[in-house]
């Protein structure tokens, strides 16, 4: 499908590729991944044939249709989903076909028109287009509103619907869930899953690359490696990769000490010359090894409070909104020292008014809001990207926050963050959005708050600073409320789970996996309404409401299942953990012998204890399941 042979590809004076030769095949669903900077939307330049190859060659199948979202979105006045359609160019051209044999009154080609049209299932083009907008988060209203009409995040949903709906064998996206919350994430995963062309995907949320990708091409020291399997199989074999090459460099290491040493010794002697003139050739020739490094260039930490109160924020039965307009309602919460909060909810339920509540951006319309007189917040959001000085250098925004502190103090600080040397004392303006939004982090953590309130803190941050990120927050004794489309970081940071939902704040219960089920529940809910049979035989419709109220008690009856599941998974690794080191221990020669005998009949019996058990657990494990399954 797409073939790289002897491929070299530069951008200025640097080198990005040198001599890559590589083969993804068609239906292949690739996770291109590597450092910042490392060319991988170059790569994509090149697929698209922005850019072309220094050396070697590139090649795809002739008539090769690529589908890509488009960076930029025309302020138009066409209605969204008549945009999005545009994204089926075949359907476009038949239809300008069509127009055109009904004005020459041309039958034979009408016929011919419409037969072609009836095969590319083109009458079905604007549902298909409106389930992709619902899936982007679009009500049906505002499906018909002109493109013109919505934000810059809003297109950027509208440019990927119509790539999307492009008939594509190619797929191309480079960071499609920066715009987009989690519910989103989770409908675009099963479109990607389900979608059968070729797929190339830069991402750095490493539970979407797990969920999507087949395979994972990494680029590294101008080479791209590929890899077989998701994101997290990746890291697995590249860690074992890393340990042999360490293994190795270091082999190779000894050697050329050795050699050299005799160098050193004996080229002056000329018994030994030869000898001595023999290993410097062996030097010039071997192949260096280069060191194993996994290094971050991230290394920080959140500072200690000056103080942790016990209770920070405490609100009763508040409405929250805008105006007149209240999106939160009889909004009762305790932020307590320590809480780890995570607000899941659909785009719009309210989540980022919530924060804005809490960061003092926003007033109660109603209800009591009380916060500790050593309340001190650190306040991460996308708009605050944009309020960063831009003549301004990171070091002299941090030195504004502390004068007093020296400038060494503050470059080692913010080298934490990868603001080194000159980009240290460079002004903001021509920065990326990864490196604005790591400075507003490093600004927030120098500050030393107690309650930490993250509205998507991951967007434009890459694996490494994301995994940063989570490592810091894992570490931070404050407290933090965090909304983000980032499962890693929720699942790795969030103690607790609330759901914004219907204009009230619940607890939820449940994990990730199970809010990914209560969001089709949800859908389903908004969908159409279903119809039920009584015993008459009479079908009557389920209202909306009822649907979601069934699947709440259907939810509430699968809960205790999914924990017994879930229990019973846990213990059979134990087990099977057990029985293999047992058995390792049986493989050993030495337990055979005589003055072994004792402990021969130990691990036999502890052997066949843990069969045993191992084997009940299963039989329990696959009745749970079932009934699981059933429900």
């Amino acid at each position: 499908m797409l073939k790289l042979k002897d491929l070299s590809l530069r951008r200025g004076v640097r080198e990005l590729l040198i001599d890559v030769s590589l083969i993804i095949h068609a239906g292949q669903k690739v996770g291109v991944t590597g450092a910042n900077g490392v060319g991988k939307s170059s790569v994509f330049a090149m697929v698209m044939d922005q850019i072309h190859a220094d050396a070697g060659d590139f090649s795809l199948p002739p008539n090769t249709v690529i589908a890509h979202v488009a960076q930029e979105t025309p302020a138009v006045d066409r209605s969204a989903i008549d945009y999005v359609m545009d994204g089926d160019t075949q359907l476009r051209e038949l239809e300008s076909s069509i127009a055109a044999a009904d004005g020459e009154h041309d039958g034979e080609a009408l016929a011919h028109y419409y037969a072609q049209m009836e095969a590319i299932n083109g009458y079905t083009a604007k549902s298909r287009a409106s389930r992709l907008l619902h899936g982007l988060g679009f009500e049906d209203e505002k499906m018909q509103q002109p493109v013109t009409s919505f934000s810059g995040g809003w297109r950027m949903r509208l440019n990927l619907g119509q790539a999307l709906m492009c008939r594509s064998d190619l797929l191309l996206l480079d960071e499609p869930t920066n715009h987009l919350d989690l519910d989103t994430v989770i409908w675009l995963e099963d479109w990607l899953r389900a979608y059968t062309g070729t797929l190339l995907l830069i991402s750095h949320d490493r539970d979407f690359l797990d969920r999507v990708v087949t395979h994972i091409g990494h680029l590294e020291h101008q080479q791209i490696a590929l890899y077989k399997g998701n994101y997290s199989d990746f890291e697995i074999r590249r860690a074992e990769q890393l340990s042999v090459q360490q293994a190795a460099y270091e082999k190779q290491q000894r050697e050329i000490k050795h050699m050299q040493s005799f160098v050193d010794r004996f080229k002056a002697k000329a018994t030994k010359a030869r000898q001595a003139q023999s290993r410097v050739k062996a030097l010039e020739r071997m192949k260096v090894i280069s060191q194993a490094h996994v290094d971050s260039p991230f290394d920080f930490h959140f500072r200690e409070p000056e103080s942790t109160p016990s209770q920070l924020v405490s609100i009763e039965k508040a409405s929250i909104g805008y105006g007149d307009v209240s999106i939160l309602k009889k909004v009762s919460l305790k932020v307590d020292a320590g809480a780890r909060i995570g607000l899941l909810g659909h785009n719009g339920a309210g989540k980022s008014t919530l924060i804005k509540l809490l960061s003092g951006e926003l007033a109660l319309q109603s209800g009591k809001e009380k916060q500790s007189k050593d309340l001190r917040i650190g306040y991460f959001a996308q708009h605050q990207l944009e309020q960063l000085d831009s003549e301004a250098s990171p070091l002299l925004h941090l030195q504004r926050l502390d004068p007093k502190a020296t400038e060494q103090e503050l470059r080692n600080y913010l080298g934490g963050f990868a603001f080194h040397g000159d980009m240290a004392k460079a002004i903001v303006k021509p920065f990326s959005g990864g490196e604005k939004a790591r400075l507003v982090l490093a600004l927030l953590v120098y500050q030393k708050p107690n309650l930490l309130l993250l509205d998507e803190p991951t967007n434009h941050l890459d694996l490494e600073m994301r995994h940063a990120l989570c490592i810091a927050l894992q570490e931070f004794v404050g407290a933090m409320i965090i909304v983000s489309h980032d499962r890693h970081l929720l699942r790795t940071v969030a103690d607790t789970l609330l759901l914004v939902a219907d204009g009230a704040v619940t607890p939820f219960d449940g994990d990730l996996d199970d809010y990914r089920q209560w969001v089709k529940d949800h859908d389903a809910g908004q969908a159409v309404d279903e119809v039920e049979t009584n015993e008459l035989g009479i079908e009557t419709p389920i209202t909306k409401k009822q649907q979601r109220q069934d699947a709440a008690e259907k939810r509430k009856l699968m809960q205790p299942l999914t924990n017994k599941v879930k229990k019973l998974e846990k213990k059979m690794h134990q087990l099977e953990k057990q029985k293999a080191e047992l058995h390792d221990e049986l493989a050993n020669s030495d337990i055979y012998e005589a003055v072994n005998k004792d402990k021969l009949k130990s691990l036999l019996d502890q052997q066949t204890k843990v069969t045993q058990e191992l084997e009940e657990v299963e039989e329990a494990w696959f009745a749970a399941t079932e009934e699981l399954e059933a429900l």
